[in-house]
């Protein structure tokens, strides 16, 4: 149970993207909102300002899809792990605190890949690649390797780049393929570094 009393009825939540974890604002929710974020599974605030329920994206459609909700040991803040559904902020950044970081568009990267491929879109390249099945998917991050070697052996830096981008892009197509995703792998990582 959230202690509302401690705040005067109101609480402090912190909204992290699901997929990045990286932190995308911080608001107020009274025990209205809570209850219906928690029913819609949209996020809801209690806005101070406008004295009133305020639902994130109500305006800009940029709503915050909510995937987890943890209440902090003292009873009395809120974490909610969310999808957004646009940038956050109402500056158009991606989060209120800090623009995206090169980790968190990976992620984000991740998660379209899934999207494309779960919502069977046949317009989408990665979807047909995927469809192709698990060989044809592996033969071309071969591919993918091989002119990145060839890359790294010249001068070119944007070259380089570009072909380590494909590489990682199909990369991510490989573990969707195969039913891993990149958490997956950052543990096998982190376990090797204990």
């Amino acid at each position: 149970m959230i202690d509302f009393k401690k705040g005067d009825g109101l609480v402090p939540v912190v909204v992290q993207d699901n997929n990045t974890l990286q932190v995308l604002m911080l608001g107020y929710m009274n025990e209205e909102a809570y209850e219906k974020t928690k029913a819609e599974r949209r996020v809801t605030f209690f806005s101070r300002s406008k004295n009133r329920l305020w639902t994130k994206g109500e305006t800009s459609e940029n709503f915050l899809e909510v995937v987890d909700i943890q209440i902090d040991c003292d009873q009395d803040s809120i974490l909610i792990k969310a999808i957004p559904a646009g940038p956050t902020c109402h500056t158009g950044s991606t989060s209120c605190f800090k623009e995206e970081t090169p980790k968190g568009f990976m992620y984000t990267l991740e998660s379209i890949i899934h999207q494309r491929i779960d919502e069977n879109d046949e317009s989408s390249y990665t979807n047909q690649l995927y469809r192709r099945g698990i060989n044809k998917v592996a033969q071309k991050v071969g591919e993918e390797a091989v002119e990145l070697v060839i890359e790294a052996k010249d001068d070119n830096a944007d070259l380089f780049k570009n072909e380590a981008a494909d590489l990682m892009y199909h990369y991510l197509i490989l573990l969707k393929a195969k039913g891993f995703k990149l958490e997956d792998i950052e543990q096998v990582l982190k376990e090797r570094n204990e």
